[in-house]
């Protein structure tokens, strides 16, 4: 299974590093860019180098968000065989030309495999937008991701409650990783931590629909809704399920579901393989 959720951590906390392991996150992301003051961003670096060299075998996946200004240092100090991969903010095909670039170099410093450590772009300036399609088809990339507080602020955008503004921009997103085959986007974080879990549900629901299939989180109490979000009920998997083995039964492509009268084709099937690939079946 790909991770349902992404928990910041902020780099220059590291009393927090282990005990963000334990808070259910499918991924952890520790933070060198926002969450750092630039006067701690040198401590912070080698903060996260020095927990990731020590860090065990099991446990969540473990990114590092860089800074876009700081690239070289960043990644030299944290590629090693613990790291999962690499958030890339305000991505452009620039930026993910030169990341390649020097994950190659820190790979072959730190003896990791060449090639085998991903970027995760995330998207969320104006010129990112408009090379997603590029982004998506690049060297590395496992899958997209957006940030529209950056995105509202750098398109002079002014989000409503349901951030109406953003879903052409969430769109080209969700076409964009469809077109390269990747997974499914990580959608963007929930920056209100006033937010009910009833209405932190509604949202990460509401991008499930849109294409999404993973969501950032700043604060734990936000991993465990997202996680329920993105998994599929059980009544989810055995409509599924129903669905795969009436398509698979049937001679032709295409077939009738015998408990809703509804025509199955293999679109309809995609779409219940997407369910149970999700629970990890």
């Amino acid at each position: 299974m790909r991770p349902r959720s992404y928990l910041y951590v902020p780099g220059d906390r590291d009393e927090r590093f282990a005990r963000a392991a334990e808070r259910g996150a499918d991924a952890l992301v520790f933070d060198l860019e926002d969450a750092v003051a630039p006067p701690a961003k040198q401590a912070a670096r080698a903060a996260v180098a020095a927990h990731l060299r020590a860090a065990p075998a099991a446990g969540p996946e473990r990114w590092v968000r860089v800074n876009a200004d700081g690239l070289a240092a960043d990644v030299a100090a944290v590629t090693c065989a613990a790291l999962t991969g690499i958030l890339l903010p305000k991505a452009t095909p620039e930026s993910l030309g030169r990341t390649d670039s020097l994950l190659h170099d820190a790979e072959r410093a730190a003896g990791v495999a060449p090639g085998t450590v991903p970027v995760v772009p995330v998207v969320e300036t104006a010129a990112g937008l408009l090379g997603v399609a590029v982004l998506a088809r690049g060297p590395r990339v496992q899958r997209l991701a957006i940030g529209e507080a950056d995105l509202a602020a750098d398109l002079g955008l002014l989000p409503g409650p349901d951030r109406a503004e953003l879903a052409p921009h969430r769109a080209a997103i969700v076409v964009a990783s469809a077109a390269a085959g990747l997974v499914a986007p990580v959608a963007p974080v929930e920056t209100d931590l006033t937010a009910t879990d009833d209405e932190l549900t509604a949202t990460t629901v509401a991008l499930l629909r849109q294409g999404f299939r993973a969501r950032t989180a700043v604060h734990p109490k936000q991993v465990p809704v997202i996680n329920a979000a993105f998994t599929p009920t059980a009544d989810e998997l055995d409509r599924a399920r129903a669905v795969v083995e009436t398509l698979d039964a049937a001679r032709s492509g295409i077939a009738i579901d015998p408990r809703t009268g509804r025509m199955l084709d293999e679109a309809v099937v995609r779409s219940a393989r997407d369910v149970l690939a999700r629970s990890g079946r």
